[in-house]
């Protein structure tokens, strides 16, 4: 066979200027970050032969929300090696990093042919079979690396748990989950969008000063009161207080005084709240001055029923935007009905019915629900969309609300919130315990990246909504099973 050693070429990658680091990428790491080759600061990437092969295969899939983020990878990786020539590629090309000037280094890239592994003698491989070729032909790439490199930390990337146990079977060292887009250690510690204070929040409240405005008061106090505070978080307590945070400095902090009583008057589109939680919310999506809406809660706690009532308001009779539109990712089974007959909406039904009951909710005291909710489809210009036909768009004017946000990557909410156009609202759903993904966490889930990286813009809210309102039977399941 006239090519190249296995051993002369790993002497290639190792005669690269020294990093100390060297991580070998599986193929999902790209499709969950197609970014992902500038995550790993000044250490070295390999991509074996066969991501690529896949990355390939996958880039003509019918499937839109995975060929794109194959065909945005290959971009990325063919930005980098353009000019190079085969053995500067195999040897590893200097990454510079994009959002700096193009003297920034940060790293390494090269390409590992490791169809030539099997050539190899003095290395024990995993043996290639059928159902897991390719998965075997990754492990093998960075098990080579580690006899070759055993002084310099070598380290598999990958989503694939069951890959990452393979792996370690096999004596490598190093393997680990792509955590780039991790925001924290503990789903936990996920920002709610309030703060409940037990007895009387002003108890503890020393010097206080309070500006009386035409319908509301605003309160200032020192920051050191609530040091981890963020914009349009509530604070609530025992007594019945309730405030929202309408600004932020260094030195102190303002609160807008609502009142818990207030809040749980409000009376939206036939709507009105049944907890604390489903009223904060319900005030920060009527607010004008707030852009994007989170709203994050378990099944049942009326997440889409709030945003319906609050969108249906907000067109029909303050006339703020011209149209609703809802969208939301479709399973990978949703391509199978893709060449029937039909519009959009009508290919959608199937997995936007949640909505058609939320509205038959909102009318159902009418003296005839499905006229009614017939008219208001019309009258709100309410369309549906699959997420995966929204990317390139641009929205204006509309209220767009984006249902099973928990399903998709940090990369997939960037390039719908970066849709949406002027006098437009987002709002985003989602439910971090109900994730279908294989390769998506709560923690890694695009949607806790969002919550947490948003909470600190002052026209986006948050609120994380934990009563279960649909039924006794729901809460039970939610909770116990």
């Amino acid at each position: 066979m006239n090519a190249i050693s296995t051993s002369a070429l790993l002497h290639k990658v190792r005669s690269t200027p020294a990093p100390s680091k060297i991580y070998v990428l599986d193929t999902n790491v790209l499709l969950h970050d197609p970014l992902a080759v500038h995550a790993f600061n000044e250490h070295k990437i390999v991509i074996p032969m066969t991501v690529l092969e896949e990355l390939d295969h996958i880039k003509d899939r019918a499937e839109k929300s995975v060929s794109r983020e194959a065909r945005i990878a290959i971009g990325t990786i063919d930005k980098i090696l353009t000019d190079a020539t085969p053995q500067q590629i195999q040897e590893g090309v200097q990454i510079m990093h994009p959002s700096r000037d193009e003297e920034a280094f940060s790293g390494w890239l090269a390409i590992f042919p490791d169809q030539l592994i099997e050539d190899a003698e003095d290395a024990s491989f995993l043996r290639l079979s059928k159902d897991h070729d390719n998965d075997n032909r990754i492990i093998n790439v960075a098990l080579s690396l580690q006899k070759q490199h055993p002084d310099l930390f070598v380290c598999l990337v990958t989503k694939d748990i069951n890959m990452r146990l393979k792996a370690k079977g096999s004596g490598l060292l190093h393997v680990e989950d792509y955590r780039n887009d991790k925001v924290l250690d503990d789903i936990d510690l996920l920002s709610t969008g309030h703060r409940h204070f037990s007895g009387n929040f002003w108890s503890d409240v020393g010097e206080v000063r309070s500006i009386r405005h035409e319908r509301y008061t605003v309160h200032e106090t020192s920051r050191s009161v609530l040091p981890d505070a963020y914009p349009n978080q509530f604070i609530h307590d025992d007594n019945g207080f309730a405030a929202r945070v309408v600004g932020l400095s260094d030195e102190s902090i303002q609160l807008r005084d609502i009142s818990a009583e207030k809040l749980m008057q409000q009376h939206v589109w036939g709507l009105s709240p049944r907890n604390l939680e489903q009223a904060m919310a319900l005030h920060l999506l009527q607010a004008e001055d707030i852009d994007m809406n989170i709203l994050v809660g378990q099944a049942g706690s009326g997440k889409t029923l709030l945003a319906l009532a609050c969108g249906l308001h907000a067109i029909l009779e303050e006339k703020r935007f011209n149209k609703l539109i809802v969208a939301r990712s479709t399973p990978p089974i949703a391509e199978d009905i893709g060449f029937l007959p039909g519009t959009e909406e009508e290919k959608m039904a199937p997995w936007l019915a949640a909505f058609d009951d939320n509205l038959e909710v909102l009318h159902g005291s009418d003296e005839s629900p499905h006229s009614s909710v017939q008219y208001v489809k019309e009258r709100a210009n309410i369309q549906f969309k699959s997420l995966n036909f929204m990317r390139g768009r641009s929205f204006n004017n509309a209220y767009i609300i984006v249902d099973e946000a928990q399903g998709l990557t940090q990369f997939q909410l960037k390039s719908i919130i970066t849709r949406v156009g002027t006098n437009s609202k987002l709002v985003i759903l989602g439910n971090l315990a109900q994730i279908d993904n294989k390769y998506i966490t709560p923690l890694t889930s695009g949607l806790t990246y969002i919550v947490e990286r948003f909470k600190q813009f002052d026209r986006s809210g948050l609120m994380h909504i934990n009563g279960i309102e649909r039924s006794a039977l729901a809460a039970f399941a939610e909770e116990n099973l």
